[in-house]
């Protein structure tokens, strides 16, 4: 009976968060700053909160940076983006992984155990390069996470070093955006395009090679 309530749980909370975020969507940045500013010092707080509660739904989590930064500025912006951030991943891995991991694990598969081995092995680098270039929705990401075996501290880790340099640019672009020729928005936009061109690049290779024959027998 858990196997089956479980994972039909899970599926119930996606549903809602995907309501949520087309029905709701990001809050306009005219009133978040306005909650902000009525919050005094406990504006970053707030913003954090918010940050980690929106990325448990399909809503962007790049907005929700580049607000941190329009908000904030650059200097309080990353450590709010960091912590919202971090939060609402640590969040939607312990919701996969308390109610679907169970449901994983007793479908089987060769193809399931290798990745599981494989993340047992190398999961903090294989997070830190999956969260470098922010392909898949972030709450998509962190779910998806959560049902596989990479270990939670390496998944933690790996997730805080990874989105540094992505998340950071975006909070840059929200602080800078006005003076689009300064040297700190020419920096993290220049940060993001090589990141985006590497991930390209490493996707192209890998699937050159998985597309290229193996070894012929005698």
């Amino acid at each position: 009976m858990a196997r089956r309530v479980r994972p039909a749980l899970l599926a119930a909370l996606a549903v809602v968060a995907g309501i949520v975020a087309f029905t709701v969507g990001v809050p306009p940045i005219d009133e978040v700053r306005a909650v902000v500013a009525a919050a005094g010092w406990a504006g970053p707080v707030l913003y954090a909160v918010l940050y980690a509660g929106l990325s448990l739904t399909p809503a962007p989590a790049t907005a929700l940076s580049v607000g941190a930064g329009v908000l904030f500025g650059w200097g309080v912006g990353v450590p709010v983006m960091l912590v919202g951030a971090l939060t609402g991943a640590l969040a939607g891995f312990a919701l996969a992984r308390c109610l679907g991991r169970s449901t994983v694990e007793a479908m089987g598969g060769d193809r399931r155990a290798r990745l599981d081995a494989l993340l047992r092995r190398r999961g903090l680098f294989a997070m830190i390069g999956i969260r470098l270039v922010p392909v898949v929705p972030f709450a998509v990401l962190n779910m998806g996470c959560g049902l596989t075996g990479v270990r939670a501290r390496d998944y933690v880790l790996g997730t805080a070093i990874g989105i540094i340099p992505a998340g950071s640019a975006f909070v840059a672009i929200g602080a800078y955006g006005a003076e689009p020729t300064s040297l700190p928005l020419l920096v993290p936009v220049g940060a993001l395009v090589v990141l985006a061109v590497g991930g390209v690049v490493v996707a192209r290779r890998r699937r050159a090679v998985e597309r290229s024959p193996g070894p012929r027998g005698a």
